[in-house]
């Protein structure tokens, strides 16, 4: 018999914006915005559930201004304990991706992972840090230090990366040693920059560690700042890197597909990646190289 899960991708654009309220009255319109469409998800029969980059704010690194840490919180913190009470409502699991505060002046991209009974079962860090025009992270996040958890959760067995980790197949192979059956990229990224690749890496990924993936990008323009559109066009691929389900670019929405997880053993039983591996003629990997 198929092992069926439904599964989801919120995401989002801001409902309030800088300059039209204070920093927590924005934080907590995006949350409110959130929890119904956490709750059109658990009415849909979603089972697990990822959220955008650092979904409760907006993406505030083109600005580094120091305000913005007011909105980071511990984690586990008031946040999670809100949205375990969505869990255990909807017997969902949650990804919920969060500006954590660890103590004074140490903050990091974090993700949380809730099971369908509410518990906090851990956290991701987010462990490359972007530098570049428009994408100031190093000033807002510190580089993760918690490696490349795989929880496992009533569902499934779920890993997490955020954003310009995707980049690095290093971490991805990881997620597949540790038995991730699915890995979930949460992401904040603009026409122009990455599109062409948006649907180019995480297939890759997907394929050449036979799990799913299900990418989540946001949608529409922040202001004030001009960093570009967020494109939206969250999806899920498959092992064999089909595409399973797809949103739009340009509008909130609930992006939902019935993954069979029994399909990763057929997959990997064709492409043998594992059995084939030479890890021991991988040495040059983490030698600083020219």
């Amino acid at each position: 018999m198929a092992r069926m899960v439904r599964c989801g991708l919120i995401q989002c654009s801001l409902p309030v914006h800088e300059g039209e309220g204070s920093i927590r009255a924005i934080k907590d319109a995006m949350i409110r915005k959130h929890l119904g469409l956490i709750d059109k998800a658990g009415n849909k029969g979603v089972q697990i559930l990822g959220l955008q980059e650092i979904f409760s704010t907006p993406y505030f690194c083109p600005s580094q201004d120091s305000k913005w840490y007011a909105t980071a919180e511990p984690v586990p913190g008031p946040t999670t304990a809100l949205l375990s009470r969505y869990a255990r409502k909807h017997r969902m699991v949650i990804v919920a991706p969060l500006y954590e505060r660890a103590t004074a002046g140490v903050y990091y991209n974090t993700a949380a992972v809730l099971d369908a009974d509410g518990k906090y079962l851990g956290k991701f860090r987010k462990i490359h840090i972007p530098q570049v025009a428009g994408f100031w992270e190093k000033f807002f996040f510190k580089p993760g230090n918690l490696g490349y958890p795989v929880f496992e959760t009533k569902y499934a067995k779920v890993g997490v990366y955020i954003c310009y980790d995707r980049h690095f197949p290093e971490g991805a192979r990881i997620f597949g040693l540790h038995g991730a059956e699915i890995v979930f990229n949460p992401s904040a990224t603009v026409a122009g920059l990455s599109d062409h690749i948006w649907k180019l890496e995480q297939p890759a990924h997907a394929v050449a560690n036979g799990y799913f993936m299900g990418c989540i990008n946001r949608v529409g323009v922040e202001r004030p700042w001009k960093l570009g559109t967020f494109y939206g066009h969250s999806y899920f691929v498959s092992p064999r890197g089909e595409f399973l389900a797809e949103g739009s670019g340009d509008k909130d929405e609930l992006v939902t597909a019935d993954i069979d997880f029994d399909k990763i053993t057929e997959v990997r039983n064709t492409w043998q990646f594992y059995r084939d591996r030479r890890p021991e003629t991988y040495e040059d990997i983490g030698k600083l190289l020219p």
